[in-house]
């Protein structure tokens, strides 16, 4: 596991996690940059990757996408962000990864900020309690995804952002680079041809809920623009970055703003009760944050008005949560006070 601290993405000193703790670690929570200094702030990161390998659980790679089957089981890296854009990461931090779901809180950002509320007349707002790739509800729920974060919500956000935009995939991309300042960011054309290849129930899917009259562009542009922002590839300092906005209230990296107020608190109450597929409660109950997880093992969690987290190890639990990545943040939480709760 190469481990390298910086700020703002800058590489420094090389090291390994230890198990000491550390004046971050037992200090009066606070603010990220605000009531701790830059070194507390790194061991911080140090200390809760050190306690989430303590445990011998890792889970399981994600093999249903041939793409992600090929990931480093053994990879882990995790940064935090400060609202002033500081980063501060451990581990393989600044290895890219697929992004998978946690693309789909950027996609509702890009959606809400386009079109409104007028989006949540074809989605809902509630935690589905089955997995994100479930068509159990659609029928029974007349082609109504229950939220925007399992996949027949995600490709219902997505049609929405295609029809404001022209380019769903495209707006993705763009607000992933612009907020990172990373233009290496990018889509792995391998691994959305993979997902396309084997997506046959994200495909069943689109037609029931176009059969529905709750698409409005062609599933097949669709579902591409699907597969196209899920196979993002970004390390965790560019997803740190990039999610700042939200714990910002919706104001963007140069001072714009997204969303509004209070579009960016809706958001972070959807990331808290379904970001983390049917595992929700236990992320809740564990981290306390909202955070959006993908099968690709990362892990995106907000700090409102305080910054960011990212973590990523491709070992996945049995609801396609990072394993490794949701035990650093439970450690991170637990030892910090850092917690909506």
């Amino acid at each position: 596991m190469n481990d390298a601290n910086g700020t703002s993405g800058t590489n420094s000193t090389n090291s390994t996690p230890g198990t000491n703790s550390t004046p971050g670690m037992n200090s009066t929570p606070g603010t990220p940059g605000t009531n701790d200094t830059d070194e507390e702030l790194q061991a911080l990161v140090h200390d809760a990757m050190a306690a989430a390998v303590r445990s011998p659980l890792r889970g399981r790679v994600a093999d249903y996408i041939p793409a992600l089957a090929e990931a480093d089981p053994a990879a882990f890296g995790m940064a935090i962000a400060t609202l002033d854009g500081r980063v501060f990461g451990a581990g393989d931090w600044r290895q890219p990864f697929s992004v998978q779901s946690v693309s789909k809180l950027f996609t509702l950002a890009l959606a809400l900020a386009e079109g409104g509320d007028g989006l949540w007349t074809g989605v809902g707002r509630e935690p589905s309690g089955n997995p994100f790739n479930s068509l159990v509800q659609l029928e029974s729920e007349h082609g109504i995804p229950r939220n925007p974060f399992i996949n027949a919500g995600a490709l219902v956000v997505t049609d929405r952002l295609l029809e404001l935009t022209g380019d769903a995939a495209g707006a993705v991309l763009e607000l992933l680079r612009a907020e990172s300042g990373d233009r290496a960011v990018d889509v792995n054309r391998s691994v959305a041809a993979s997902e396309a290849e084997h997506g046959h129930r994200n495909a069943a899917m689109a037609h029931f809920m176009a059969g529905y009259g709750n698409l409005r562009n062609p599933v097949e542009d669709v579902l591409a623009h699907y597969y196209a922002h899920c196979a993002i590839e970004a390390d965790c300092r560019d997803l740190a970055l990039a999610g700042l906005f939200l714990a910002r209230h919706g104001v963007r990296a140069d001072g714009s703003r997204l969303l509004t107020r209070s579009e960016a608190k809706r958001i972070n109450a959807v990331l808290l009760t379904c970001g983390t597929y049917d595992a929700a409660g236990e992320f809740a109950y564990r981290v306390g944050l909202p955070g959006k997880s993908g099968v690709g093992g990362g892990v995106l969690a907000v700090l409102p008005g305080r910054g960011t987290v990212c973590t990523w190890s491709p070992g996945l639990d049995a609801a396609g949560n990072s394993v490794l990545g949701v035990a650093a943040l439970d450690a991170l939480t637990t030892a910090t006070g850092w917690s909506v709760f």
